[in-house]
């Protein structure tokens, strides 16, 4: 089991030291369910993509933006949100470390 206070802590310092700004790591796969930590350091963006059948976002350090056609909601430390079932991209505000809940088919 991971420790996701770790967990954070390590990846944002590897998205710190990378070229890129980001890192990441599943931490849980059971099918249908896929929980993995993203780092992103500030300014650093994943670029717009589709969403799956059910997901949800908690911010665990930093603050991001999730944008979407519908709308974009700013997100701080201990917020979980749902991603909204539309191509969406994340923004990272300031370093910041996610986990990202997903539901696939």
């Amino acid at each position: 089991m991971d420790d996701l206070n770790v967990t954070a802590e390590e990846h944002l310092t590897a998205a710190r030291a990378s070229a890129h700004g980001r890192s990441a790591h599943l931490v849980l796969q059971e099918p249908p369910l896929r929980q993995t930590v993203i780092a992103l350091t500030e300014g650093t963006a994943l670029d717009e993509h589709n969403a799956p059948p059910a997901a949800s976002l908690l911010v665990l350090r930093g603050g991001v933006r999730l944008t979407a056609a519908s709308g974009d909601a700013d997100l701080a430390a201990g917020t979980l949100h749902p991603i909204p079932q539309e191509r969406h991209g994340l923004l990272a505000l300031s370093d910041a470390v996610v986990l990202l809940t997903a539901v696939n088919d």
